[in-house]
Protein backbone atom coordinates (compact mmCIF):
# COMPACT_ATOMS: atom_id res chain seq x y z
CA UNK A 1 0.00 0.00 0.00
CA UNK A 2 2.90 2.68 1.25
CA UNK A 3 4.34 1.47 -1.85
CA UNK A 4 2.16 2.40 -4.05
CA UNK A 5 1.58 5.84 -2.66
CA UNK A 6 5.13 6.12 -3.45
CA UNK A 7 5.09 5.60 -6.71
CA UNK A 8 1.93 7.65 -7.08
CA UNK A 9 3.56 10.76 -5.64
CA UNK A 10 7.15 10.38 -7.39
CA UNK A 11 6.52 8.20 -10.16
CA UNK A 12 7.07 9.58 -13.55
CA UNK A 13 3.82 9.17 -15.35
CA UNK A 14 3.87 8.67 -19.49
CA UNK A 15 2.86 12.06 -20.73
CA UNK A 16 5.56 13.88 -17.92
CA UNK A 17 8.30 12.47 -19.41
CA UNK A 18 9.25 14.12 -22.43
CA UNK A 19 9.08 17.61 -20.51
CA UNK A 20 10.36 16.34 -17.35
CA UNK A 21 13.32 15.61 -19.67
CA UNK A 22 13.85 18.80 -20.82
CA UNK A 23 14.21 19.91 -17.08
CA UNK A 24 16.20 17.60 -16.14
CA UNK A 25 19.04 18.56 -18.94
CA UNK A 26 18.30 22.26 -17.61
CA UNK A 27 18.88 21.32 -14.25
CA UNK A 28 22.04 19.30 -15.05
CA UNK A 29 23.36 21.60 -17.15
CA UNK A 30 22.96 24.65 -14.38
CA UNK A 31 24.65 22.87 -11.28
CA UNK A 32 27.72 21.82 -13.79
CA UNK A 33 28.36 25.30 -14.05
CA UNK A 34 28.16 26.15 -10.34
CA UNK A 35 30.20 22.90 -9.82
CA UNK A 36 32.65 23.71 -12.28
CA UNK A 37 33.00 27.51 -10.61
CA UNK A 38 33.58 25.84 -7.66
CA UNK A 39 35.45 23.18 -8.04
CA UNK A 40 38.70 24.14 -7.41
CA UNK A 41 38.05 25.93 -3.77
CA UNK A 42 35.62 23.58 -2.72
CA UNK A 43 37.14 19.61 -3.29
CA UNK A 44 40.29 19.86 -1.59
CA UNK A 45 40.51 18.17 2.05
CA UNK A 46 40.70 20.72 4.69
CA UNK A 47 40.62 20.69 8.78
CA UNK A 48 38.07 23.40 8.18
CA UNK A 49 36.15 24.49 5.15
CA UNK A 50 34.25 27.08 6.77
CA UNK A 51 36.53 30.05 6.51
CA UNK A 52 36.86 29.19 2.83
CA UNK A 53 33.63 28.21 1.60
CA UNK A 54 32.25 31.56 3.05
CA UNK A 55 34.87 33.59 1.50
CA UNK A 56 34.70 32.22 -2.01
CA UNK A 57 31.08 31.68 -2.47
CA UNK A 58 29.60 34.05 -4.42
CA UNK A 59 26.26 34.13 -5.83
CA UNK A 60 23.93 36.86 -4.94
CA UNK A 61 22.89 36.38 -1.37
CA UNK A 62 22.34 33.40 -1.31
CA UNK A 63 24.31 31.16 1.77
CA UNK A 64 26.61 27.80 1.55
CA UNK A 65 25.92 26.74 4.46
CA UNK A 66 24.98 23.27 3.60
CA UNK A 67 28.42 22.88 1.89
CA UNK A 68 30.25 22.94 5.46
CA UNK A 69 27.39 21.32 6.89
CA UNK A 70 27.96 18.05 4.64
CA UNK A 71 31.52 18.53 5.08
CA UNK A 72 32.07 18.79 8.87
CA UNK A 73 28.33 18.89 10.63
CA UNK A 74 27.22 21.23 12.81
CA UNK A 75 23.83 22.85 13.41
CA UNK A 76 24.85 26.33 11.45
CA UNK A 77 21.51 27.72 10.06
CA UNK A 78 19.66 29.90 12.04
CA UNK A 79 17.54 27.09 14.54
CA UNK A 80 14.78 29.32 15.05
CA UNK A 81 13.95 29.37 10.87
CA UNK A 82 14.94 26.08 10.12
CA UNK A 83 14.99 23.98 13.19
CA UNK A 84 15.13 20.45 11.35
CA UNK A 85 17.43 21.38 8.35
CA UNK A 86 20.76 20.54 9.95
CA UNK A 87 18.97 16.94 11.26
CA UNK A 88 18.02 16.30 7.32
CA UNK A 89 21.15 16.98 6.07
CA UNK A 90 23.11 14.41 8.48
CA UNK A 91 22.47 11.49 6.21
CA UNK A 92 24.15 13.44 2.95
CA UNK A 93 26.73 14.18 5.61
CA UNK A 94 27.27 10.54 6.33
CA UNK A 95 27.76 9.96 2.76
CA UNK A 96 30.00 12.80 2.14
CA UNK A 97 32.13 11.28 4.67
CA UNK A 98 32.12 7.75 3.20
CA UNK A 99 32.49 9.73 -0.38
CA UNK A 100 35.68 11.60 1.13
CA UNK A 101 37.64 8.66 1.97
CA UNK A 102 36.87 6.49 -1.26
CA UNK A 103 37.64 9.33 -3.51
CA UNK A 104 40.13 11.66 -1.55
CA UNK A 105 38.24 15.24 -1.70
CA UNK A 106 34.81 16.89 -0.74
CA UNK A 107 32.19 15.41 -2.78
CA UNK A 108 29.79 17.95 -0.84
CA UNK A 109 29.40 20.06 -3.90
CA UNK A 110 28.55 17.43 -5.79
CA UNK A 111 26.06 15.74 -3.65
CA UNK A 112 24.39 19.57 -3.44
CA UNK A 113 24.02 19.51 -6.61
CA UNK A 114 22.39 16.16 -6.68
CA UNK A 115 20.07 16.87 -4.29
CA UNK A 116 18.87 20.68 -6.23
CA UNK A 117 18.56 18.73 -9.23
CA UNK A 118 16.32 16.10 -7.42
CA UNK A 119 14.14 19.04 -5.73
CA UNK A 120 14.35 21.11 -9.05
CA UNK A 121 12.83 18.06 -10.86
CA UNK A 122 9.88 17.24 -8.65
CA UNK A 123 9.30 20.67 -8.01
CA UNK A 124 8.42 20.52 -11.86
CA UNK A 125 6.29 17.64 -12.25
CA UNK A 126 4.60 18.59 -8.92
CA UNK A 127 3.74 22.10 -10.46
CA UNK A 128 2.78 20.47 -13.95
CA UNK A 129 0.23 18.36 -12.03
CA UNK A 130 -1.16 21.40 -10.33
CA UNK A 131 -1.62 23.22 -13.80
CA UNK A 132 -2.95 19.79 -15.56
CA UNK A 133 -4.89 17.48 -12.98
CA UNK A 134 -6.68 20.22 -10.59
CA UNK A 135 -6.96 23.25 -12.63
CA UNK A 136 -7.19 21.52 -16.17
CA UNK A 137 -5.18 23.00 -18.88
CA UNK A 138 -3.72 20.87 -21.34
CA UNK A 139 -1.10 18.74 -21.41
CA UNK A 140 0.86 21.33 -23.75
CA UNK A 141 -0.18 24.72 -21.43
CA UNK A 142 0.79 22.82 -18.12
CA UNK A 143 4.24 22.12 -19.48
CA UNK A 144 4.77 25.55 -20.86
CA UNK A 145 3.26 27.11 -17.67
CA UNK A 146 5.66 25.19 -15.79
CA UNK A 147 8.50 25.83 -18.03
CA UNK A 148 7.80 29.43 -17.68
CA UNK A 149 8.37 29.32 -14.38
CA UNK A 150 11.72 27.41 -14.17
CA UNK A 151 12.41 30.37 -16.24
CA UNK A 152 12.31 32.85 -13.13
CA UNK A 153 15.05 34.06 -12.47
CA UNK A 154 15.35 33.16 -8.81
CA UNK A 155 13.71 30.00 -9.12
CA UNK A 156 17.22 28.69 -11.77
CA UNK A 157 19.34 30.19 -9.01
CA UNK A 158 17.78 27.87 -5.73
CA UNK A 159 18.02 24.89 -8.51
CA UNK A 160 21.48 25.45 -8.82
CA UNK A 161 23.14 26.89 -5.05
CA UNK A 162 23.25 25.53 -1.95
CA UNK A 163 20.95 27.07 -0.42
CA UNK A 164 17.34 25.47 1.15
CA UNK A 165 14.68 27.54 -1.38
CA UNK A 166 14.71 24.76 -3.72
CA UNK A 167 14.07 22.16 -1.09
CA UNK A 168 11.21 24.55 0.61
CA UNK A 169 9.31 24.90 -2.88
CA UNK A 170 9.41 21.09 -3.61
CA UNK A 171 7.52 20.30 -0.54
CA UNK A 172 5.60 23.66 -0.92
CA UNK A 173 4.20 22.29 -4.53
CA UNK A 174 3.86 18.95 -2.90
CA UNK A 175 1.36 20.27 -0.35
CA UNK A 176 -0.55 22.09 -2.53
CA UNK A 177 -0.73 19.23 -5.05
CA UNK A 178 -2.02 17.11 -2.26
CA UNK A 179 -4.30 19.78 -0.81
CA UNK A 180 -5.42 19.88 -4.47
CA UNK A 181 -6.10 16.36 -4.47
CA UNK A 182 -8.13 16.62 -1.08
CA UNK A 183 -9.87 19.67 -2.63
CA UNK A 184 -10.69 17.77 -5.76
CA UNK A 185 -12.36 14.49 -4.07
CA UNK A 186 -14.10 16.30 -1.10
CA UNK A 187 -11.63 14.86 1.58
CA UNK A 188 -10.39 16.06 4.84
CA UNK A 189 -6.10 16.20 5.92
CA UNK A 190 -5.86 13.15 9.02
CA UNK A 191 -3.91 14.64 11.92
CA UNK A 192 -0.76 12.47 10.78
CA UNK A 193 -1.34 13.77 7.43
CA UNK A 194 -0.74 17.33 8.66
CA UNK A 195 1.91 16.12 11.19
CA UNK A 196 4.13 14.68 8.43
CA UNK A 197 3.75 17.81 5.74
CA UNK A 198 3.98 20.14 8.95
CA UNK A 199 7.27 18.63 9.98
CA UNK A 200 8.81 18.00 6.58
CA UNK A 201 7.59 22.18 5.26
CA UNK A 202 8.39 23.93 8.67
CA UNK A 203 11.81 22.00 9.78
CA UNK A 204 13.25 23.25 6.50
CA UNK A 205 11.86 27.16 7.07
CA UNK A 206 9.70 27.82 9.51
CA UNK A 207 7.29 29.85 7.72
CA UNK A 208 6.47 27.22 5.63
CA UNK A 209 4.85 25.14 8.38
CA UNK A 210 2.03 28.31 8.78
CA UNK A 211 1.18 27.46 4.76
CA UNK A 212 0.72 23.92 5.67
CA UNK A 213 -1.60 25.28 8.52
CA UNK A 214 -3.42 27.44 5.99
CA UNK A 215 -3.74 24.63 3.43
CA UNK A 216 -5.32 22.07 5.72
CA UNK A 217 -7.54 25.29 7.29
CA UNK A 218 -9.01 25.96 3.97
CA UNK A 219 -9.02 22.04 2.57
CA UNK A 220 -10.79 20.92 6.17
CA UNK A 221 -12.96 23.91 6.88
CA UNK A 222 -14.68 23.91 10.04
CA UNK A 223 -13.64 20.52 11.00
CA UNK A 224 -10.09 22.30 11.72
CA UNK A 225 -11.25 23.98 14.63
CA UNK A 226 -12.32 20.31 15.95
CA UNK A 227 -10.44 20.50 19.72
CA UNK A 228 -8.98 16.84 18.39
CA UNK A 229 -7.74 17.68 14.86
CA UNK A 230 -6.44 21.26 16.25
CA UNK A 231 -5.13 19.89 19.53
CA UNK A 232 -3.10 16.69 17.64
CA UNK A 233 -2.31 18.17 14.38
CA UNK A 234 -1.68 22.14 14.67
CA UNK A 235 -1.16 23.29 18.70
CA UNK A 236 1.03 19.99 19.73
CA UNK A 237 3.58 19.65 16.68
CA UNK A 238 3.66 23.64 16.71
CA UNK A 239 4.53 23.44 20.45
CA UNK A 240 7.06 20.88 20.35
CA UNK A 241 9.01 22.28 17.01
CA UNK A 242 9.31 25.33 18.83
CA UNK A 243 10.67 23.65 22.04
CA UNK A 244 13.13 21.22 19.87
CA UNK A 245 14.42 24.64 18.07
CA UNK A 246 14.95 26.31 21.86
CA UNK A 247 16.56 22.91 22.81
CA UNK A 248 18.87 22.58 19.40
CA UNK A 249 20.06 26.50 20.17
CA UNK A 250 20.93 25.41 23.77
CA UNK A 251 22.46 22.68 22.96
CA UNK A 252 24.51 23.28 19.37
CA UNK A 253 24.52 27.21 19.16
CA UNK A 254 24.93 28.54 22.27
CA UNK A 255 28.08 27.22 23.55
CA UNK A 256 29.39 28.35 20.37
CA UNK A 257 28.47 31.82 20.78
CA UNK A 258 29.91 31.97 24.24
CA UNK A 259 33.20 30.28 23.68
CA UNK A 260 32.90 33.51 19.92
CA UNK A 261 32.72 35.79 23.07
CA UNK A 262 35.10 34.63 25.29
CA UNK A 263 37.52 34.19 23.11
CA UNK A 264 36.50 37.94 21.05
CA UNK A 265 36.66 39.51 24.60
CA UNK A 266 40.21 37.82 25.37
CA UNK A 267 41.19 39.03 21.74
CA UNK A 268 39.92 42.73 22.69
CA UNK A 269 41.60 42.62 26.40
CA UNK A 270 45.44 41.48 25.06
CA UNK A 271 45.22 44.53 22.49
CA UNK A 272 44.01 46.85 24.95
CA UNK A 273 46.79 46.07 26.97
CA UNK A 274 48.96 45.92 23.74
CA UNK A 275 47.88 49.47 22.41
CA UNK A 276 48.28 50.30 26.20
CA UNK A 277 52.00 49.54 26.17
CA UNK A 278 52.67 51.17 22.78
CA UNK A 279 50.89 54.38 23.96
CA UNK A 280 53.74 54.52 27.11
CA UNK A 281 56.34 53.99 25.03
CA UNK A 282 55.49 56.91 22.82
CA UNK A 283 54.14 59.78 24.96
CA UNK A 284 55.80 62.44 27.57
CA UNK A 285 53.10 62.04 30.12
CA UNK A 286 54.98 60.09 33.08
CA UNK A 287 52.11 60.74 35.41
CA UNK A 288 50.09 57.61 35.25
CA UNK A 289 46.77 58.53 35.84
CA UNK A 290 47.14 61.18 33.40
CA UNK A 291 48.53 58.86 31.42
CA UNK A 292 45.28 56.48 31.69
CA UNK A 293 43.21 59.70 31.15
CA UNK A 294 44.85 60.25 28.02
CA UNK A 295 44.82 56.69 26.83
CA UNK A 296 41.12 56.63 27.43
CA UNK A 297 41.05 59.27 25.39
CA UNK A 298 43.02 58.16 22.59
CA UNK A 299 40.83 54.68 22.59
CA UNK A 300 37.45 56.68 22.88
CA UNK A 301 38.32 58.54 19.62
CA UNK A 302 39.24 55.11 17.82
CA UNK A 303 36.56 53.28 18.98
CA UNK A 304 34.42 56.56 17.07
CA UNK A 305 36.48 56.13 13.85
CA UNK A 306 35.56 52.47 13.32
CA UNK A 307 32.15 53.37 14.23
CA UNK A 308 31.65 55.64 11.68
CA UNK A 309 33.64 52.97 9.09
CA UNK A 310 31.19 50.28 10.24
CA UNK A 311 28.32 52.81 9.02
CA UNK A 312 29.83 52.66 5.92
CA UNK A 313 29.77 48.81 5.67
CA UNK A 314 27.23 47.08 3.20
CA UNK A 315 26.04 44.48 5.83
CA UNK A 316 25.38 47.86 8.15
CA UNK A 317 24.43 50.08 5.26
CA UNK A 318 22.13 48.30 3.51
CA UNK A 319 20.14 46.84 6.09
CA UNK A 320 16.98 48.24 6.73
CA UNK A 321 15.61 50.11 10.25
CA UNK A 322 13.80 47.02 12.50
CA UNK A 323 10.53 48.10 14.23
CA UNK A 324 12.59 47.00 17.83
CA UNK A 325 15.98 45.37 18.45
CA UNK A 326 14.34 42.48 19.86
CA UNK A 327 15.59 38.66 19.34
CA UNK A 328 12.82 38.87 16.29
CA UNK A 329 11.73 42.39 15.37
CA UNK A 330 15.19 42.79 14.53
CA UNK A 331 14.38 40.65 11.52
CA UNK A 332 11.89 43.54 10.81
CA UNK A 333 12.62 46.22 7.99
CA UNK A 334 10.45 50.09 8.21
CA UNK A 335 12.98 51.98 6.41
CA UNK A 336 13.53 50.36 2.38
CA UNK A 337 11.19 51.91 0.46
CA UNK A 338 8.17 49.61 -0.39
CA UNK A 339 6.98 50.72 -3.53
CA UNK A 340 10.53 50.41 -5.48
CA UNK A 341 11.38 47.25 -3.64
CA UNK A 342 7.94 45.86 -5.51
CA UNK A 343 9.07 46.93 -8.80
CA UNK A 344 12.97 46.59 -8.70
CA UNK A 345 13.22 43.48 -6.24
CA UNK A 346 9.83 41.33 -6.01
CA UNK A 347 8.69 41.38 -8.79
CA UNK A 348 11.36 42.47 -10.84
CA UNK A 349 14.87 40.83 -9.53
CA UNK A 350 13.59 38.03 -8.84
CA UNK A 351 12.13 37.29 -12.34
CA UNK A 352 14.90 38.88 -14.40
CA UNK A 353 18.52 39.45 -13.36
CA UNK A 354 19.34 43.46 -13.53
CA UNK A 355 22.36 44.10 -15.56
CA UNK A 356 24.18 46.50 -13.43
CA UNK A 357 25.50 45.04 -10.36
CA UNK A 358 25.11 41.67 -11.64
CA UNK A 359 24.01 38.96 -9.02
CA UNK A 360 25.73 41.11 -6.34
CA UNK A 361 25.23 40.53 -2.25
CA UNK A 362 24.28 43.56 -1.29
CA UNK A 363 25.87 42.30 2.09
CA UNK A 364 29.17 41.91 0.84
CA UNK A 365 29.17 44.54 -1.89
CA UNK A 366 28.64 48.21 -2.94
CA UNK A 367 25.17 46.86 -4.74
CA UNK A 368 22.28 50.00 -3.89
CA UNK A 369 19.05 48.26 -2.25
CA UNK A 370 17.50 49.62 -5.51
CA UNK A 371 18.59 48.66 -8.96
CA UNK A 372 16.98 50.11 -12.56
CA UNK A 373 16.93 47.68 -15.78
CA UNK A 374 19.04 49.34 -18.59
CA UNK A 375 16.29 48.61 -21.18
CA UNK A 376 12.72 49.31 -20.93
CA UNK A 377 11.46 45.77 -22.39
CA UNK A 378 12.66 44.29 -18.98
CA UNK A 379 9.73 46.95 -17.62
CA UNK A 380 7.04 45.46 -20.22
CA UNK A 381 8.01 42.02 -19.38
CA UNK A 382 7.55 42.35 -15.62
CA UNK A 383 4.11 44.25 -16.36
CA UNK A 384 2.83 41.56 -18.70
CA UNK A 385 3.75 38.86 -16.07
CA UNK A 386 1.77 41.05 -13.61
CA UNK A 387 -1.15 41.60 -15.80
CA UNK A 388 -1.07 37.66 -16.62
CA UNK A 389 -1.27 37.10 -12.63
CA UNK A 390 -3.86 39.14 -12.09
CA UNK A 391 -5.96 37.76 -15.00
CA UNK A 392 -5.44 34.72 -13.60
CA UNK A 393 -6.44 35.30 -9.86
CA UNK A 394 -10.03 36.48 -11.56
CA UNK A 395 -10.05 33.60 -13.66
CA UNK A 396 -9.79 31.28 -10.68
CA UNK A 397 -11.47 33.22 -8.38
CA UNK A 398 -13.81 30.55 -7.17
CA UNK A 399 -11.69 28.02 -7.11
CA UNK A 400 -10.38 27.17 -3.26
CA UNK A 401 -7.06 25.73 -4.53
CA UNK A 402 -5.94 29.60 -6.10
CA UNK A 403 -7.46 30.46 -2.76
CA UNK A 404 -4.55 27.83 -1.12
CA UNK A 405 -2.05 29.39 -3.12
CA UNK A 406 -3.20 33.08 -2.81
CA UNK A 407 -2.98 32.55 0.86
CA UNK A 408 0.57 31.46 0.92
CA UNK A 409 1.50 35.13 -1.54
CA UNK A 410 -0.05 36.87 1.23
CA UNK A 411 1.81 35.24 4.06
CA UNK A 412 5.09 35.60 1.98
CA UNK A 413 3.76 39.49 1.09
CA UNK A 414 2.98 40.21 5.05
CA UNK A 415 6.31 38.89 6.12
CA UNK A 416 8.48 40.62 3.45
CA UNK A 417 6.83 43.62 2.31
CA UNK A 418 4.78 44.60 5.28
CA UNK A 419 6.81 43.58 7.86
CA UNK A 420 9.99 44.01 6.09
CA UNK A 421 11.68 40.91 6.57
CA UNK A 422 13.87 40.19 4.05
CA UNK A 423 12.71 42.75 1.97
CA UNK A 424 16.18 44.39 1.42
CA UNK A 425 17.18 41.40 -0.73
CA UNK A 426 13.45 40.08 -1.33
CA UNK A 427 14.54 38.47 -4.25
CA UNK A 428 16.54 35.44 -2.34
CA UNK A 429 12.81 33.84 -1.05
CA UNK A 430 11.65 34.06 -4.40
CA UNK A 431 11.16 30.69 -4.79
CA UNK A 432 9.11 30.73 -1.94
CA UNK A 433 5.84 32.05 -3.82
CA UNK A 434 6.72 33.13 -6.77
CA UNK A 435 5.46 29.49 -8.33
CA UNK A 436 1.90 30.99 -7.32
CA UNK A 437 2.56 33.22 -10.55
CA UNK A 438 2.01 29.78 -13.05
CA UNK A 439 -0.46 28.64 -10.90
CA UNK A 440 -2.82 31.48 -11.12
CA UNK A 441 -2.29 32.49 -15.05
CA UNK A 442 -3.48 28.20 -15.75
CA UNK A 443 -6.46 29.18 -14.53
CA UNK A 444 -6.80 31.90 -17.20
CA UNK A 445 -5.47 29.39 -19.96
CA UNK A 446 -8.53 27.04 -18.04
CA UNK A 447 -10.88 29.61 -19.55
CA UNK A 448 -9.61 30.82 -22.75
CA UNK A 449 -10.83 29.21 -26.17
CA UNK A 450 -9.85 29.35 -29.74
CA UNK A 451 -7.75 32.06 -30.72
CA UNK A 452 -7.70 33.66 -27.66
CA UNK A 453 -6.08 30.49 -26.07
CA UNK A 454 -3.56 30.43 -28.67
CA UNK A 455 -2.65 34.37 -27.76
CA UNK A 456 -2.15 32.91 -25.02
CA UNK A 457 -0.12 30.54 -25.40
CA UNK A 458 2.01 32.61 -28.24
CA UNK A 459 1.95 35.18 -25.53
CA UNK A 460 3.45 32.83 -22.49
CA UNK A 461 6.17 31.14 -25.03
CA UNK A 462 7.45 34.41 -25.58
CA UNK A 463 8.39 35.50 -22.71
CA UNK A 464 9.20 31.99 -21.30
CA UNK A 465 11.71 31.89 -24.04
CA UNK A 466 13.03 35.66 -23.67
CA UNK A 467 13.47 34.78 -20.06
CA UNK A 468 15.72 31.89 -20.63
CA UNK A 469 17.72 33.67 -22.49
CA UNK A 470 18.18 36.51 -20.70
CA UNK A 471 18.66 34.92 -17.15
CA UNK A 472 21.21 32.38 -18.59
CA UNK A 473 23.47 34.31 -20.31
CA UNK A 474 23.50 36.75 -17.63
CA UNK A 475 24.39 33.53 -14.84
CA UNK A 476 27.03 32.38 -17.36
CA UNK A 477 28.32 35.88 -17.52
CA UNK A 478 28.76 36.12 -13.86
CA UNK A 479 30.25 32.96 -12.73
CA UNK A 480 32.85 32.56 -15.69
CA UNK A 481 33.16 36.00 -17.80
Amino acid sequence: MMKDKLRNIFGIRREERWPALVVLLLLVALNTLVVARYYADFTPLRDSYWAVIVRKFYISGFDPITYDVLSQWSAKYNVYRHPLLAFFMFVPYLLNQALMALTGINCALFIVALMTVAAGFYSFIFLRRICRELVGCGSLDASLLSLLCFSFAYVMLSAAVPDHFILSMCLLLLTLWLTGRKLKAGSRFTIWQTILLFVLTAGISLNNGLKTFLAALLTNGKQFFRPKYLLLAVVMPAALMWLFARWEYRTFVWPQEMARKEAKAHRAAESKKRDYREFAQKTDIKDSAQMQKAFKAEQARKAKKKADAQKEKPWVKHTGKPIAKGEFSRWTDISTPRWPSTVENLFGESIQLHQKWLLQDILRSQRPVIVGYDWIVNYVVEALLVLLFAGGIVAGWRHRLLWVALSWFALDMLLHVGLGFGLNEVYIMAAHWLFVIPVAIAFLFSKAQGRALLALRTLVAALMLWLFVFNISLFVQFLFL
